[in-house]
């Protein structure tokens, strides 16, 4: 079995829950996907960190039944989404992330923090059918948002495979990360214009 991945590996930087979770599973061309989903400790760090349930959710009951629900979604998730940015989604897949994003989610609440700024809480430990519904929704209102829409880009990295929001002034973000495929393609320029300096013939 492949050792478990620290939290720390998971990004969040895509611009929408949606999207960070496909990020979870992304990987270069023509490579392995990276999982970064690999443990019930994993999801529980993404579901925090991709703001799906507020700081202080109880997740004790996520198990591996969740973490195969979610990797369910996200393939579904991935193949729309994808193919919605080159063209049109197959009717069928849409019906199925309608229906997951049909689920009710779980209920936020304002409650008083200790130093009495309002916070947001769940009324209860949430479901996982409640919280794949709850990313499932997400895309929903990012693929039918033309504003939204609009912004989806796909990584210009050479093998990259993510997709990710451009909010950048001017929509000139390139990459899905500036210190991963960004810095990879200014290593490679680097390379090329080495090898291709003076005295080489």
């Amino acid at each position: 079995m492949a050792a478990a991945r620290a939290p720390f590996d998971l990004r969040f930087d895509s611009g929408r829950p949606c999207l960070d979770l496909l990020a979870t599973g992304g990987g270069r061309l023509g490579e392995e996907p990276v999982e970064r989903l690999t443990g019930p400790q994993q999801l529980r760090a993404w579901l925090l960190g991709a703001g799906v349930v507020p700081p202080g959710t109880p997740l004790g009951g996520v198990d591996a039944g969740w973490l195969g629900r979610f990797h369910a979604a996200r393939e579904l998730l991935q193949r729309v989404v994808h193919t919605e940015v080159d063209g049109r989604a197959a009717d069928v897949d849409l019906e199925r992330v309608n229906a997951l994003a049909a689920i009710a989610p779980p209920a936020v609440l304002a409650v008083r923090a200790g130093d009495g700024t309002l916070v947001r809480t769940v009324a209860a430990a949430p479901d996982c059918d409640a919280l794949v519904g709850r990313v499932a929704r997400d895309a929903v209102e990012l693929l039918t948002d033309p504003v939204a829409r609009g912004q989806l880009r796909r990584c210009a990295g050479e093998t990259c495979s993510l997709v990710y929001l451009d909010t950048s002034r001017g929509r000139r973000r390139r990459w899905c990360s500036s210190e991963v495929c960004g810095n990879r393609e200014r290593v490679a320029r680097h390379r090329r214009r080495a090898v291709g300096g003076p005295g080489r013939g």
